[in-house]
């Protein structure tokens, strides 16, 4: 596999291999929205995940990674990423949920996030949750050829503030291959003081997900060493998408249509 300022240029082969894992945890995510709805405990999508990715024939790509215990996170309200599922946590109206899914299918991993509206929500959950999409989708059009890696970044960033929400700095993207995580990172802002990110080049595939929070950016990790909470307890939401540069620009790999 060539490399390309330390970041892995994947071959038709690989990419091929990627889009099909991406498109299966894209299938398995699908599964996972259809079923949100008040008064079910957060365990229901770990099962659900579990047995698809017995149906797939692939495996689960965070379970055992760091030691994490289980194949999904499942984020509710003011846990933005990393949340355990659970038989005693139960959706209620005006939650929103998280989930953040991979897969390993043949050597190589997909990685994708949703955030979810469950039942009725507040104006400020629905505008957190549509923001952190649109932020998500501008970074995608911001992958192409002739860029560098902190226009992404800067296309996040500039949304995010403009619509008055915060980035929460601690969570970045990343590469995604035959390892989950790949160089390079991906802030959803521009460091200061880092010079111009990594020049974009056709084949390289990136895990863009922008994090965003009502309230601080400031996160307090639980016992648990992987629940993060906002320090104030406000929403936070979560997009993510894998996506493949073209000399096009970004085509979408995390698509159901492609498993």
């Amino acid at each position: 596999m060539k490399k390309f300022r330390g970041v892995f240029i994947k071959n038709e082969r690989e990419i091929a291999l990627l889009r099909k894992a991406n498109g299966i945890t894209a299938a398995i995510l699908d599964e996972l929205v259809a079923n949100v709805r008040p008064g079910v405990p957060t365990m229901l999508f770990e099962d659900i995940a579990q047995a698809m990715c017995r149906d797939f024939g692939v495996r689960p790509s965070f379970q055992g990674y760091g030691g994490f215990p289980y194949a999904l996170c499942c984020s509710v309200n003011e846990t933005v990423v990393h949340g355990f599922p659970s038989k005693e946590r139960i959706l209620k109206e005006g939650d929103i949920v998280s989930f953040d899914m991979g897969v390993e299918y043949q050597g190589f991993h997909g990685d994708s996030a949703r955030t979810v509206l469950v039942g009725e929500v507040s104006e400020a959950a629905k505008h957190l949750s549509r923001v952190t999409e649109e932020c998500l989708h501008l970074g995608i059009a911001a992958a192409r050829p002739g860029n560098d890696l902190y226009a992404i970044s800067a296309a996040v960033q500039r949304h995010a503030e403009a619509e008055g929400l915060k980035i929460i700095r601690r969570f970045v993207g990343h590469g995604v291959g035959a390892n989950l995580h790949e160089k390079p990172e991906i802030p959803n802002f521009v460091p200061r003081g880092m010079g111009e990110g990594v020049p974009l080049k056709a084949g390289m595939v990136l895990a863009i997900e922008p994090m965003l929070a009502i309230g601080t950016e400031d996160v307090v990790i639980l016992s648990d060493g992987w629940t993060a909470n906002m320090k104030d307890h406000s929403l936070a939401a979560h997009w993510e998408h894998s996506v493949v540069i073209t000399h096009d620009g970004a085509e979408i790999l995390s698509l159901a249509g492609n498993r």
